[in-house]
């Protein structure tokens, strides 16, 4: 039987907000709201430090609300969310850094957390003092820290700034020497927020390896809040997913992310319309746009082909022309990506009628990210703009497959597989 090493019972934590003060209309109105301000004021802060455990007063926020959730020894529980659900407060909650308004938390353990840069570490000490200060605080002899410091220092790769004061150091340095603490002092759970994103490339894949052999070799607990699903689906096999400070959805890692892109995707992968209520003009009409959809999925997987379809409607015209199609493919950063035409192929010539066509974009092109159709133009001669549509498609390339890659920026505006030849010679 699995032995829960957290377990966490109808958690809830409240926090009182600011309200805009109502400010009255005439002057009698302002008199008698002078005349009650003394009482409202009273009221209030007498009210700052009591909340109701069911309270829905205007100005009181559930960050987290009705949480319950078990977490068992060595395993390694990913929390996703949209900013603003709670998942930085609960792992505050669960650090015991701030108090729950109600509801109960277990813990069995040792736990080091890594919640925001600089968390844990006092300015003025400097990183050696305060990595024996952080190991005294999870209850390490200094003998104990002995053992680990040169590991800790080597890792972190401030070796030399170890003796300056922090507040010395840069966010990467210590965002570096708190990973490097946190995991290296032999909490039995560690709990990390998205704190990684602030490392350089290698220091992230540093730090991924890391979290992999504490959970994988060392059968530690992890907690690990990230934005980031290609880490999640690779690090976790257990995922939560919080949405207005409860729980969406728990369970296996895949299940639970898919179920979260898919609800969350900014793809607008078909539209189509009638002929009466078509966009267009007096000489074409769009009737469709459509990207076909892999495997029955909302979004796609780098190196995965993408085929779009459009459909326009000749009107207007009775003479025999040439049509064509034209799209323009735009990045999240709004670049363009590149333009795809049927100019350079062999069409017939058509009067009136329906215009077809379908286009795949080759596997192994496109970048994770989101895409989207910006310009879709129907032209006819080769040169002139019958009709332009903008933004009428977008879908999302997104890394859910088991390898780590990078988290931050993407590098390039394409990832194209290119054909190699290699030659070794022997000496």
């Amino acid at each position: 039987m699995e032995e829960a090493i957290i377990k966490v019972r109808d958690l809830a934590k409240a926090y009182r907000v600011g309200l805009r003060e109502q400010k009255s209309e005439t002057l009698s109105g302002a008199l008698v709201s002078w005349l009650k301000s003394p009482i409202k004021n009273y009221t209030r802060l007498r009210n700052l430090s009591r909340i109701d455990s069911d309270s829905k007063d205007d100005d009181i926020h559930w960050a987290v609300n009705d949480v319950s959730f078990d977490v068992n020894r060595g395993d390694v529980l990913g929390i996703i969310g949209r900013n603003g659900a709670g998942k930085s407060t609960l792992l505050k909650l669960l650090s015991r850094i701030t108090e729950p308004t109600k509801g109960s938390i277990e813990i069995q353990g040792r736990v080091a957390s890594l919640l925001e840069v600089g968390t844990g570490f006092s300015p003025d000490l400097t990183g050696r003092e305060n990595t024996y200060l952080n190991g005294t605080i999870l209850g390490m002899t200094r003998k104990e820290v002995d053992r680990k410091f040169d590991e800790i220092v080597a890792f972190s790769g401030v070796e030399k700034f170890i003796d300056t004061p922090v507040k010395r150091y840069s966010s990467g340095m210590k965002v570096r020497l708190g990973f490097a603490v946190a995991a290296f002092l032999d909490p039995d759970i560690l709990i990390l927020d998205e704190v990684l994103a602030v490392g350089d490339a290698e220091f992230q894949k540093k730090c991924l390896g890391k979290m992999q052999d504490v959970a994988d070799q060392q059968g530690r607990t992890v907690l690990f809040v990230s934005h980031n699903m290609t880490a999640v689906q690779s690090l976790c096999t257990r995922a939560v997913w919080l949405q207005d400070g409860g729980i969406a959805a728990a369970g296996p890692v895949t299940t639970v992310v898919n179920d979260y892109l898919r609800l969350f995707s900014t793809s607008n992968l078909k539209q189509s319309w009638a002929i009466n209520a078509a966009p267009g003009n007096d000489e074409a009409k769009l009737l469709s746009a459509t990207i076909h959809k892999h495997e029955d999925r909302e979004t796609f997987q780098p190196g995965e082909a993408v085929e779009m379809e459009f459909q326009f409607l000749n009107i207007g015209i009775n003479r025999q022309a040439r049509y064509d199609i034209t799209f323009h493919l735009i990045d999240e950063m709004s670049n363009t990506v590149f333009v795809g035409t049927t100019v350079f192929e062999n069409i017939e010539e058509q009067i009136n009628g329906v215009f077809k066509a379908k286009v795949k974009i080759p596997e192994h092109i496109l970048h994770e990210g989101t895409y989207t159709v910006g310009r879709l133009i129907f032209l006819r001669n080769k040169g002139r703009v019958v009709y332009e549509h903008k933004d009428v498609l977008s879908f999302e390339i997104i890394n859910t497959a088991q390898d780590l890659g990078r988290i931050g920026k993407k590098e390039g505006i394409i990832k194209p597989r290119l054909n190699w030849q290699i030659q070794l010679h022997n000496d």
